[in-house]
């Protein structure tokens, strides 16, 4: 495995020249591209080699077989999900992430110091209070979630009496709240956790699609009445469906009213601080107990990079650390320093996260990110304007983030909740498979949605409306068809 100084130096630029045209080509190819099933299977089925392959034919492998198949979020015309495409800087330092190699358990080098400090800095981006508080990159809002939610069960359980890690959950009654445009990573939190998805009150949603605070606040005092012990509140900061950004100030305080752990999804929509326009949208996330939050969405670092951001550090480290004496050191002494990142969540080995994060966060700057979260929520802003002067298109969703929720209505079959269903369904998949643009959907009030997601930032007004008189014309072709489907059949 091990290769020459020279080796190294002609593939690591053999290797650049493959992404330098990956990335270069990618606009003008179609956004997705469906694998033949043969082309699946010929990756799944492959056999692992006896002997060591050729690197020029692992790199020819890569280069025909993997990259014309992406899933298109690197294209300016994906609107799909929150997946962005990866700063460019950070996609070349990668590799150093990958030659240096660390775990950053812990321990007294460079990648522990870096995470620190990129850490510190989302703290200050979202202005999270520094003193006594503890950060942790992982791998995604879902994990970010999934620690928080284990500190808040933890902190609970103590408040009770119960020591969680060596009683477990035996005669606990606790409950959680959160909106029903939660994201599920909540709930699949919550069933790890050991409580159950039954523990989880879900409370409905305004026309905002934001929690409604009176149906929150009673059914806390009905649960409270009944000996039951809420716990945890969950606000949304920008949900996946519509952008939806909770009241997070009135949040918090009925979270110091009822003694909750605030907990802030804002994987995706967190970011929006930055955005002078959206900012006091986004007043109160400060006030949180914890904030799930994934660069690897709004600000473009590659994939896999989450973050969880904790008041209470101690809390944090009492629900997770159990530290073998092997891996205990002294201040100054050996590898020892600070506490191990290791006892501040459920991973060990942990990879260099920070290194593409402290890359992309540098090479952008404060000011860089800030026009760049304006643009998308202004390119938002846009699209809503052309949908509502389009005939026959309406607008489901009026957030101030960079979702877009829509659907096409024809005259013809305007009152047919149903038939608008399947029909923006089908459009929805036709534009997916013919590759012009990538829109994906969104269930609103029962009816199925087109979801516009605006991340990348190499996305501009003419793709918009090229994706815009893509669904208007897959729509029309789509009727047309239905149409004579129903002449033949007569």
């Amino acid at each position: 495995m091990q290769l020459s100084p020279e080796e190294f130096r002609k593939l690591g630029q053999l290797t650049v020249d493959l992404a330098t045209a990956y990335l270069e080509e990618l606009p003008d190819r179609p956004v997705f591209r469906r694998m033949q099933e043969e082309d699946r299977q010929a990756i799944m089925a492959m056999p692992m080699p006896e002997q060591a392959l050729p690197a020029e034919e692992i790199l020819r492998f890569i280069n025909e077989q993997l990259l014309p198949y992406p899933m298109g979020n690197g294209h300016p015309r994906f609107f799909g999900w929150v997946n962005s495409p990866p700063a460019m800087m950070a996609v070349l330092t990668e590799i150093l992430a990958a030659a240096m190699n660390p775990s950053c358990a812990g321990g007294d080098h460079a990648a522990v110091y870096l995470e620190h400090c990129v850490i510190r800095w989302l703290m200050e981006l979202l202005e999270f209070p520094r003193e006594g508080s503890a950060g942790l990159l992982v791998s995604g809002g879902s994990v970010a979630s999934l620690t928080a939610l284990a500190a808040a069960r933890h902190r609970r359980l103590r408040d009770e009496g119960i020591d969680v890690r060596r009683q477990g959950l035996a005669a606990t009654r606790l409950r959680l709240y959160a909106s029903t445009e939660t994201h599920s990573c909540i709930q699949k939190a919550v069933e790890l956790l050991g409580l159950g998805s039954e523990s989880i009150h879900w409370v409905e949603v305004d026309e905002d699609f934001q929690i409604r605070l009176e149906n929150l606040y009673s059914q806390l005092e009905d649960d409270s009445s009944k000996g039951l012990v809420p716990f945890c509140v969950v606000g949304n900061a920008g949900t996946v469906n519509t952008g939806a950004v909770d009241p997070l100030e009135e949040l918090a305080a009925i979270a110091r009213r009822f003694g909750l752990w605030l907990h802030v999804d804002g994987a995706y929509g967190a970011a929006g601080r930055l955005d002078p326009n959206t900012a006091p949208l986004l007043r109160g996330m400060e006030q949180a107990d914890s904030i799930a939050l994934d660069p690897h969405k709004w600000l473009s670092v590659p994939v896999e990079c989450g973050c969880v951001l904790v008041r209470d550090g101690e809390i944090l480290r009492d629900a997770f650390s159990l530290v073998p004496p092997y891996l205990r050191n002294e201040p100054g002494k050996g590898i020892g320093n600070l506490p191990w990142f290791s006892e501040y969540g459920f991973q060990q080995t942990r990879g260099f996260r920070a290194l593409k994060l402290w890359v992309t966060l540098s090479h952008a700057g404060r000011s860089g990110l800030s026009r760049q979260i304006a643009r998308h929520n202004d390119l938002a802003r846009y699209l809503e304007r052309q949908i509502e002067s389009t005939p026959e298109m309406e607008l489901h969703s009026r957030g101030r983030l960079s979702v877009v929720c829509f659907r096409c209505r024809p005259v013809a079959i305007a009152n047919d909740e149903p038939a608008l269903d399947a029909l923006n369904k089908q459009v929805m998949e036709r534009m997916q498979s013919e590759g012009i643009t990538f829109l994906t959907n969104a269930i609103l009030r029962g009816h199925f949605v087109l979801r516009a997601c605006i991340l990348h930032y190499a996305t501009s007004e003419q793709d918009i409306d090229i994706m815009l008189e893509a669904v208007r014309s897959t729509a029309s072709n789509v009727i047309s068809q239905l149409g004579h489907k129903k002449e033949t059949s007569l």
